[in-house]
Protein backbone atom coordinates (compact mmCIF):
# COMPACT_ATOMS: atom_id res chain seq x y z
CA UNK A 1 0.00 0.00 0.00
CA UNK A 2 1.80 3.38 -0.54
CA UNK A 3 2.53 5.39 2.12
CA UNK A 4 0.06 8.05 3.33
CA UNK A 5 1.23 11.36 2.30
CA UNK A 6 0.53 14.31 4.86
CA UNK A 7 2.04 17.52 4.54
CA UNK A 8 2.06 20.78 6.26
CA UNK A 9 0.67 24.25 5.21
CA UNK A 10 0.20 27.43 7.00
CA UNK A 11 -3.14 29.11 7.59
CA UNK A 12 -5.14 30.54 4.85
CA UNK A 13 -8.39 32.04 5.18
CA UNK A 14 -10.37 29.96 2.83
CA UNK A 15 -9.11 27.29 5.22
CA UNK A 16 -11.69 28.48 8.17
CA UNK A 17 -14.27 25.92 7.06
CA UNK A 18 -11.41 22.89 6.96
CA UNK A 19 -10.50 24.05 10.54
CA UNK A 20 -13.92 23.78 11.77
CA UNK A 21 -14.27 20.66 10.23
CA UNK A 22 -11.29 19.28 11.92
CA UNK A 23 -12.12 20.71 15.10
CA UNK A 24 -15.76 19.02 14.79
CA UNK A 25 -14.25 15.64 13.94
CA UNK A 26 -11.76 15.51 16.19
CA UNK A 27 -14.28 16.02 19.26
CA UNK A 28 -16.55 13.74 17.61
CA UNK A 29 -13.82 11.10 18.12
CA UNK A 30 -11.66 12.26 21.26
CA UNK A 31 -13.26 13.82 23.92
CA UNK A 32 -10.04 14.82 25.56
CA UNK A 33 -10.15 17.74 23.09
CA UNK A 34 -13.05 19.16 23.85
CA UNK A 35 -11.65 22.61 25.42
CA UNK A 36 -10.81 23.07 21.59
CA UNK A 37 -14.06 22.80 19.88
CA UNK A 38 -14.82 24.30 16.46
CA UNK A 39 -17.12 26.92 18.93
CA UNK A 40 -13.92 28.13 20.54
CA UNK A 41 -12.34 28.67 17.22
CA UNK A 42 -15.08 30.76 16.17
CA UNK A 43 -15.36 32.95 18.53
CA UNK A 44 -11.61 33.47 19.07
CA UNK A 45 -11.04 34.50 15.47
CA UNK A 46 -13.38 37.41 15.78
CA UNK A 47 -12.52 38.21 19.29
CA UNK A 48 -11.54 41.60 19.62
CA UNK A 49 -8.15 40.65 21.08
CA UNK A 50 -7.40 38.22 18.83
CA UNK A 51 -3.90 38.87 17.06
CA UNK A 52 -5.26 38.88 13.06
CA UNK A 53 -1.98 40.07 11.59
CA UNK A 54 -0.34 36.65 12.60
CA UNK A 55 -3.39 34.11 11.86
CA UNK A 56 -1.05 32.64 9.00
CA UNK A 57 1.13 31.08 11.63
CA UNK A 58 -1.25 28.95 11.99
CA UNK A 59 0.06 25.78 11.38
CA UNK A 60 -2.10 22.56 9.49
CA UNK A 61 -1.10 19.17 8.34
CA UNK A 62 -3.59 17.60 5.67
CA UNK A 63 -3.75 14.20 3.91
CA UNK A 64 -5.38 14.36 1.20
CA UNK A 65 -8.43 16.87 1.35
CA UNK A 66 -8.71 17.21 5.20
CA UNK A 67 -6.76 18.14 7.89
CA UNK A 68 -5.49 16.02 9.96
CA UNK A 69 -3.57 17.90 12.96
CA UNK A 70 -3.47 21.57 13.50
CA UNK A 71 -0.93 24.06 15.92
CA UNK A 72 -2.93 27.21 16.85
CA UNK A 73 -2.45 29.95 19.40
CA UNK A 74 -4.80 30.85 21.30
CA UNK A 75 -5.52 34.58 20.89
CA UNK A 76 -1.43 35.85 21.48
CA UNK A 77 1.21 34.24 21.07
CA UNK A 78 2.20 32.05 23.66
CA UNK A 79 -0.38 29.63 24.32
CA UNK A 80 -1.51 27.05 21.94
CA UNK A 81 -3.72 24.24 21.18
CA UNK A 82 -2.00 21.11 19.52
CA UNK A 83 -4.03 18.37 17.92
CA UNK A 84 -4.06 15.54 15.39
CA UNK A 85 -6.66 13.04 14.63
CA UNK A 86 -6.29 10.05 16.54
CA UNK A 87 -4.70 8.24 13.66
CA UNK A 88 -2.18 10.43 13.36
CA UNK A 89 -0.90 11.01 16.85
CA UNK A 90 2.32 10.50 15.54
CA UNK A 91 2.52 13.66 14.11
CA UNK A 92 1.85 14.74 17.47
CA UNK A 93 5.77 15.87 18.95
CA UNK A 94 6.09 16.99 15.30
CA UNK A 95 3.23 19.55 15.89
CA UNK A 96 4.18 20.32 19.55
CA UNK A 97 7.59 21.48 17.64
CA UNK A 98 6.22 23.56 14.95
CA UNK A 99 4.06 25.42 18.09
CA UNK A 100 7.00 25.93 19.87
CA UNK A 101 9.01 27.56 17.14
CA UNK A 102 6.16 29.50 15.75
CA UNK A 103 4.12 30.76 18.43
CA UNK A 104 5.67 30.90 21.09
CA UNK A 105 6.13 34.64 22.71
CA UNK A 106 9.36 36.02 24.57
CA UNK A 107 8.59 33.94 27.56
CA UNK A 108 8.00 30.37 25.55
CA UNK A 109 4.63 28.64 24.70
CA UNK A 110 2.38 26.80 26.74
CA UNK A 111 0.03 24.14 25.64
CA UNK A 112 -3.03 22.64 27.85
CA UNK A 113 -2.88 18.76 28.03
CA UNK A 114 -5.74 16.58 29.13
CA UNK A 115 -4.97 14.50 32.20
CA UNK A 116 -6.17 11.73 30.80
CA UNK A 117 -3.92 12.04 27.14
CA UNK A 118 -0.60 10.71 28.83
CA UNK A 119 0.99 10.12 25.19
CA UNK A 120 0.85 13.97 24.52
CA UNK A 121 1.84 14.21 27.57
CA UNK A 122 4.75 12.21 27.51
CA UNK A 123 5.32 14.11 24.13
CA UNK A 124 5.62 17.62 25.54
CA UNK A 125 7.75 16.26 28.59
CA UNK A 126 10.29 14.60 26.26
CA UNK A 127 10.32 17.97 24.16
CA UNK A 128 10.92 19.76 27.31
CA UNK A 129 7.57 20.96 28.58
CA UNK A 130 7.33 20.96 32.27
CA UNK A 131 4.01 20.54 34.45
CA UNK A 132 2.59 23.98 35.67
CA UNK A 133 0.11 25.58 38.06
CA UNK A 134 -2.58 26.64 35.51
CA UNK A 135 -5.38 24.58 34.68
CA UNK A 136 -8.15 24.62 32.29
CA UNK A 137 -11.63 22.98 33.65
CA UNK A 138 -14.34 21.85 31.06
CA UNK A 139 -17.78 21.63 32.94
CA UNK A 140 -21.05 19.31 30.82
CA UNK A 141 -24.73 19.87 31.54
CA UNK A 142 -26.79 17.63 30.24
CA UNK A 143 -29.93 18.96 28.40
CA UNK A 144 -32.26 15.51 28.89
CA UNK A 145 -34.43 17.76 30.89
CA UNK A 146 -36.57 21.33 30.58
CA UNK A 147 -35.23 24.41 31.71
CA UNK A 148 -37.36 27.14 33.15
CA UNK A 149 -36.50 30.28 34.60
CA UNK A 150 -37.60 33.81 34.40
CA UNK A 151 -36.64 37.52 33.60
CA UNK A 152 -36.88 39.71 36.58
CA UNK A 153 -39.71 41.91 35.86
CA UNK A 154 -38.95 45.21 33.94
CA UNK A 155 -36.69 43.63 32.27
CA UNK A 156 -36.98 41.75 27.97
CA UNK A 157 -35.89 38.74 26.00
CA UNK A 158 -33.79 39.91 23.08
CA UNK A 159 -32.67 38.29 20.31
CA UNK A 160 -29.17 39.31 19.75
CA UNK A 161 -26.95 39.61 16.40
CA UNK A 162 -22.84 39.69 17.19
CA UNK A 163 -22.33 41.12 14.22
CA UNK A 164 -25.41 44.02 13.32
CA UNK A 165 -25.78 44.57 17.42
CA UNK A 166 -22.10 44.54 17.84
CA UNK A 167 -21.89 47.95 19.56
CA UNK A 168 -23.96 47.24 21.88
CA UNK A 169 -22.78 43.71 22.85
CA UNK A 170 -19.27 44.91 23.39
CA UNK A 171 -20.13 47.51 25.78
CA UNK A 172 -22.20 45.26 27.68
CA UNK A 173 -19.04 43.31 27.65
CA UNK A 174 -16.50 45.69 28.57
CA UNK A 175 -18.81 46.60 31.52
CA UNK A 176 -19.74 42.85 32.02
CA UNK A 177 -15.92 41.71 32.43
CA UNK A 178 -15.14 44.70 34.68
CA UNK A 179 -13.35 46.47 32.52
CA UNK A 180 -15.41 49.85 34.27
CA UNK A 181 -18.02 52.00 32.66
CA UNK A 182 -16.16 54.72 30.84
CA UNK A 183 -17.62 54.82 27.94
CA UNK A 184 -15.18 56.99 26.15
CA UNK A 185 -12.49 54.48 27.12
CA UNK A 186 -14.67 52.05 26.01
CA UNK A 187 -15.39 53.91 22.47
CA UNK A 188 -11.92 54.45 22.15
CA UNK A 189 -10.50 50.48 22.30
CA UNK A 190 -13.22 50.03 19.07
CA UNK A 191 -11.74 48.84 16.00
CA UNK A 192 -13.58 49.21 12.85
CA UNK A 193 -12.29 45.86 11.52
CA UNK A 194 -16.25 44.32 10.04
CA UNK A 195 -16.89 41.16 11.90
CA UNK A 196 -18.27 37.73 10.64
CA UNK A 197 -19.47 35.22 12.19
CA UNK A 198 -20.11 32.33 9.72
CA UNK A 199 -21.94 29.73 11.60
CA UNK A 200 -24.17 32.19 14.11
CA UNK A 201 -27.36 31.21 15.36
CA UNK A 202 -29.21 34.39 16.45
CA UNK A 203 -31.98 32.63 18.58
CA UNK A 204 -28.92 31.26 20.62
CA UNK A 205 -27.58 34.84 21.20
CA UNK A 206 -29.86 35.97 24.20
CA UNK A 207 -29.82 39.64 25.71
CA UNK A 208 -31.85 41.62 28.56
CA UNK A 209 -32.23 44.53 28.34
CA UNK A 210 -33.75 47.27 30.64
CA UNK A 211 -36.44 49.71 29.70
CA UNK A 212 -34.76 52.06 28.19
CA UNK A 213 -33.08 49.09 25.59
CA UNK A 214 -29.39 48.87 27.29
CA UNK A 215 -28.27 45.37 27.35
CA UNK A 216 -27.52 44.14 30.96
CA UNK A 217 -27.08 40.91 30.63
CA UNK A 218 -26.22 38.22 27.71
CA UNK A 219 -25.48 34.74 27.18
CA UNK A 220 -24.46 32.47 23.51
CA UNK A 221 -24.91 29.37 23.07
CA UNK A 222 -22.89 27.78 19.96
CA UNK A 223 -24.15 25.01 18.04
CA UNK A 224 -23.08 23.38 14.25
CA UNK A 225 -26.03 20.78 13.07
CA UNK A 226 -22.78 17.87 12.67
CA UNK A 227 -22.63 17.87 16.67
CA UNK A 228 -24.46 16.87 19.24
CA UNK A 229 -23.25 19.29 22.06
CA UNK A 230 -23.51 23.13 22.29
CA UNK A 231 -20.66 24.76 23.88
CA UNK A 232 -21.58 28.30 26.02
CA UNK A 233 -19.24 31.46 25.38
CA UNK A 234 -19.55 34.14 26.59
CA UNK A 235 -22.04 35.15 29.78
CA UNK A 236 -21.47 38.12 31.71
CA UNK A 237 -23.95 40.65 33.65
CA UNK A 238 -23.34 44.25 33.95
CA UNK A 239 -22.51 44.87 38.09
CA UNK A 240 -25.70 46.75 38.68
CA UNK A 241 -27.77 43.99 37.74
CA UNK A 242 -26.05 40.57 39.03
CA UNK A 243 -27.29 38.57 41.79
CA UNK A 244 -30.54 38.60 40.25
CA UNK A 245 -30.78 35.73 38.21
CA UNK A 246 -31.02 37.38 35.05
CA UNK A 247 -27.60 34.80 33.37
CA UNK A 248 -29.39 31.72 34.89
CA UNK A 249 -32.95 32.38 32.76
CA UNK A 250 -31.01 33.49 29.92
CA UNK A 251 -29.36 30.52 30.10
CA UNK A 252 -32.40 28.61 30.60
CA UNK A 253 -33.85 29.60 27.39
CA UNK A 254 -30.68 29.31 25.49
CA UNK A 255 -30.43 24.98 26.64
CA UNK A 256 -34.08 24.97 25.44
CA UNK A 257 -33.05 26.02 22.04
CA UNK A 258 -30.19 24.31 21.55
CA UNK A 259 -32.10 21.15 22.48
CA UNK A 260 -34.51 21.66 19.99
CA UNK A 261 -31.38 22.12 17.82
CA UNK A 262 -30.40 18.62 18.34
CA UNK A 263 -27.77 19.58 21.19
CA UNK A 264 -27.80 16.81 23.85
CA UNK A 265 -25.10 18.51 26.07
CA UNK A 266 -23.56 21.97 26.83
CA UNK A 267 -20.06 22.64 27.33
CA UNK A 268 -18.24 25.08 29.21
CA UNK A 269 -14.74 26.21 30.25
CA UNK A 270 -15.07 27.11 33.27
CA UNK A 271 -14.98 26.05 37.62
CA UNK A 272 -17.20 28.86 38.69
CA UNK A 273 -19.71 28.19 41.19
CA UNK A 274 -22.63 29.78 39.16
CA UNK A 275 -22.54 27.22 37.07
CA UNK A 276 -22.23 24.06 39.38
CA UNK A 277 -25.44 26.03 40.53
CA UNK A 278 -27.05 25.52 36.99
CA UNK A 279 -26.01 21.71 37.45
CA UNK A 280 -22.85 21.36 35.48
CA UNK A 281 -20.78 18.93 36.43
CA UNK A 282 -16.44 18.65 35.65
CA UNK A 283 -15.94 16.38 32.89
CA UNK A 284 -12.59 17.09 32.26
CA UNK A 285 -9.21 18.75 33.34
CA UNK A 286 -6.51 20.21 31.50
CA UNK A 287 -3.05 21.00 32.83
CA UNK A 288 -0.61 23.65 31.19
CA UNK A 289 2.56 22.06 29.83
CA UNK A 290 5.45 25.03 29.35
CA UNK A 291 8.46 24.99 27.65
CA UNK A 292 10.81 28.38 28.24
CA UNK A 293 11.83 30.51 25.58
CA UNK A 294 15.67 29.80 24.09
CA UNK A 295 17.39 31.38 21.34
CA UNK A 296 16.21 28.18 19.00
CA UNK A 297 16.06 29.84 15.31
CA UNK A 298 12.70 29.49 14.19
CA UNK A 299 11.26 27.13 11.32
CA UNK A 300 8.30 27.60 8.87
CA UNK A 301 8.71 25.06 6.21
CA UNK A 302 7.46 21.28 6.66
CA UNK A 303 6.99 17.90 4.96
CA UNK A 304 6.19 14.96 6.26
CA UNK A 305 6.49 11.46 4.57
Amino acid sequence: MEKDRTFFQHYRDEDYEAVCDFLIELNRQDKTHVNWNWARFEWMAEHPEFDKSARTSIGLWRSEDKIVGAAIYDMYFGEAFCGTMPEYEALYPEILDYAYRELKDGSGLAAAINAENTAEIRAAEEAGFERTDQKETVMALSLDRNFSAALPDGLRLRETDQVADRRALEWLFWQGFDHGDDREAFERSLDDVPHVRKHFNRSLCLSAADPSGELVSHCSLWFHPATDYTYVEPVCTVPAYRGRGIAAALLSEAFNRAKALGAKTAYVISDLPFYEKLGFETVQLYTFYRKASSSESRRSDFMIE
